[in-house]
């Protein structure tokens, strides 16, 4: 990994650290807006906008462990960027760190989920927050692309699978989904049944005593994040997407923010990334939801 300026109040060495944070400064197989490549130093940057303490949970982040590893050095190839990906995040996860990845684009999250699985065993699910199917089986000739990482996620990795914020996707991804029984909301059931009783209901269906957690910020409606690779309206609210965070952090063992493009920001999108980040943080540190 090549050094970057730190994140949020990253104060700790890397031998000392409990939550390792990371960017991989990749968007290879991006379809529309490509630019998340830059968004890791974006997101350093909007950190520095927080006071370390968070009242919620009672922590002030100068207090935690926490180890800002800089890029991942990334290549012109997909696989070869997801097979270095693979290996860091096994590496942090040997040495009982918790992975955090800014990315970058969404296909980066498949080698992180591979990688938590081998670790966890069994007793392991799988939690995405994404406005697409992303269920295609390649895309432009691509197999590990941004729009098929789910596919593989349930293919190879693991079934016990939930996706929040789903509004977009092709006519055969939903029947795909629906076909093979895929868990999934889009923002009106959640509007429809409330936030606390699908989170509920998905801790209920995972069963599962850890976790992967992965924030593609265009889960989000697009009046809060308009920097975005493939923006959709009608999503979901930043409050219920950190209620989803506080309930899922503490069981989580891994986490990403996902396909922020700064180019198209004015900041917003960038800040709130950060910020709940730094929810995740807070609410795993503290063990309370």
């Amino acid at each position: 990994m090549f050094y970057q300026p730190g994140i949020m109040d990253a104060l700790a060495d890397y031998e000392s650290a409990r939550y390792v944070i990371f960017g991989v400064p990749f968007d290879g197989t991006s379809s529309y807006r490509a630019g998340s490549r830059w968004a890791p130093d974006s997101v350093r940057t909007a950190s520095s906008n927080f006071e370390s303490y968070n009242s919620y949970f009672d922590i002030d982040f100068v207090d935690l462990n926490i180890h800002d590893a800089g890029n991942l050095e990334t290549f012109v190839s997909v696989d070869d960027t997801l097979r270095e990906l693979y290996n860091e995040v096994d590496s942090l996860l040997r040495n009982y760190k918790i992975p955090l990845m800014v990315g970058g684009e969404h296909s980066l999250t498949y080698p992180c989920v591979k990688a938590c699985k081998e670790n966890a065993g069994d007793d392991f699910g799988v939690v995405v927050l994404d406005a697409h199917f992303d269920l295609r089986e390649e895309f432009d000739g691509v197999k590990h692309s941004h729009a098929s990482v789910s596919r593989h996620i349930t293919d190879d990795i693991s079934s016990n699978y939930v996706l929040l914020g789903v509004r977009s996707g092709t006519r055969e991804e939903w029947e795909f989904a629906r076909d093979n029984n895929i868990k999934f909301y889009t923002p009106e059931d959640i509007r429809r049944q409330g936030i606390y009783t699908v989170i509920s209901e998905i801790v209920e269906y995972l069963n599962s005593k850890s976790i992967y957690l992965s924030l593609d910020m265009d889960a989000v409606d697009s009046t809060h994040t308009p920097a975005t690779g493939t923006p959709e309206p009608f999503g979901l609210d930043p409050f219920d997407v950190r209620h989803i965070i506080h309930a899922l952090a503490p069981m989580s063992i891994g986490f990403d923010l996902m396909e922020i493009v700064p180019d198209y920001d004015t900041g917003q999108t960038a800040i709130l990334g950060a910020k709940l980040m730094r929810e995740f943080i807070a609410s795993h540190a503290s063990g309370k939801k």
